[in-house]
């Protein structure tokens, strides 16, 4: 029986991507059965997306957290841009071709390739893509049915258009940074969080389904601009609303709660953790009862969600002294067995380990050359009638140059041969690129 066609298959994507939103907006386009092709240069490398630079000593890895430069093992190998953890966990099912648009020749084969395609998808600074001279209006002249994703952190346009930025910058921004943390410390104590990228991932792949079906309708190409920053603002949408209704500027809270009671407490073990939350009588009765609490109970002070909120730090100590003597499943059981909202803090070997996760498959294995066979994040959506899954590992930097070059472009060996002499076409990048 054949395989079911995925409900992208026939369409191509190019992605002129770095760090974390761009390639993670690819990845669902991937997932989904389009043909994604990584533009990539042997002559640039942008940090933070095949990992911290493009040839790493054991020294310097050794000292580089896993996300940002660390690799399987702590090991480089020769080709440590094909073991980055974080730019391996979104590049499956995708393909990879090298070409240096800022040399002789270089845009005449990426206006080929244009041709050819569907959708070019970017989250590069404003002012890369004008050195690089790739605007919708470049690529319309080439397909004029083209549709472009841009992925800006700031927006093409205003004061901050050319502003360059990580998500721990979008945050700053966007004044998540803020909201974030203990209430006796400042951002600056803050870990770092990078919902931004996410959440621009996810929205763009979806702008890209929403321009695909206006062309299949109109016939009509178009530009879909998604600034990063401006997409988070939803995600806060009840604190700008304040401040718009209200006039009032949020703070941190911790792990507290705005009106119930919520706090993280400390279980059986080293650094081990439930979150518990009680909104209504009913939880408070039901958590007196499991924790032993009979005082607390009957309180009178204690009896309304307004007279707890104000008074948790009474009640605090004794949640701890139940949860320190459980583990944090055990602790998240018996009090989820009464209908208190609780759940245990997981670490990264809990969430492999978890029965539930297992049993939906999240994580698959993947094999690729430089990194062999590990376990990565599966596609997030599951379809009866077109069954998802890895088909291909993370892939390597310019491994498909000739798939790309020869099969999709109509080169000559020959003419392969001059673009690897001219350095358009490599596994590696060139000499002192850094």
């Amino acid at each position: 029986m054949p395989r079911p066609r995925r409900p992208l298959e026939g369409l191509r994507v190019l992605e002129i991507t770095v760090v974390w939103a761009g390639p993670y907006c690819g990845s669902f386009l991937a997932d989904l059965g389009a043909e994604v092709i990584r533009v990539e240069s042997t002559k640039t490398f942008v940090p933070l997306t095949r990992g911290a630079a493009p040839h790493l000593s054991q020294a310097v890895i050794d000292n580089l957290p896993l996300y940002s430069g660390g690799t399987p093992g702590r090991v480089p190998g020769d080709r440590p841009f094909n073991r980055s953890p974080m730019f391996n966990s979104h590049a499956r099912n995708k393909k990879s071709m090298t070409v240096n648009l800022l040399d002789p020749g270089g845009r005449e084969i990426f206006d080929r390739l244009v041709a050819i395609s569907d959708v070019l998808i970017e989250n590069n600074p404003t002012e890369t893509m004008e050195k690089l001279d790739i605007s919708y209006e470049s690529l319309r002249a080439v397909k004029d049915d083209i549709i472009m994703l841009r992925m800006p952190a700031y927006g093409s346009n205003g004061p901050y258009r050319d502003y360059r930025a990580h998500g721990v910058h979008i945050e700053g921004v966007v004044g998540h940074t803020m909201l974030r943390g203990y209430e006796d410390t400042d951002p600056s104590y803050n870990t770092t969080v990078l919902m931004s990228d996410a959440a621009g991932g996810a929205q763009g792949a979806f702008a890209v389904l929403a321009a695909l079906r206006h062309r299949k309708r109109t016939g009509e190409g178009q530009l879909v601009e998604l600034g990063q920053a401006e997409n988070v603002f939803s995600f806060l949408g009840e604190y700008y609303l304040d401040y718009a209704m209200n006039g009032r500027i949020h703070g941190t809270l911790g792990n507290r709660h705005p009106r119930a009671l919520q706090n993280c407490y400390p279980c059986a073990g080293e650094n081990r953790w439930v979150v518990i939350t009680v909104y209504d009588d009913e939880q408070w009765h039901a958590l007196c009862e499991v924790i032993g609490a009979s005082d607390l109970k009957q309180d009178p002070g204690l009896g309304n969600a307004e007279g707890r909120h104000a008074r948790q730090a009474d009640i605090d100590p004794a949640i701890e002294m139940w949860t320190r003597e459980r583990s944090p499943e055990a602790a998240m059981n018996a009090l989820q067995e009464r209908s208190i909202p609780s759940g245990m803090v997981m670490t990264q070997a809990d969430v492999f380990a978890d029965p539930h996760v297992q049993s939906r498959r999240f994580f698959e294995e993947a094999f690729q050359e430089d990194c062999g066979t590990h376990l990565y994040p599966g596609p997030l959506y599951k379809m009866s009638e077109t069954p998802l899954g890895i088909h291909r590992g993370p892939v390597m930097f310019g491994q498909d140059n000739g798939y790309v070059y020869r099969d999709l472009l109509g080169y000559s060996e020959e003419e392969y041969e001059g673009f690897k002499a001219a350095g358009h076409v490599d596994t590696d990048y060139a000499p002192g690129v850094g």
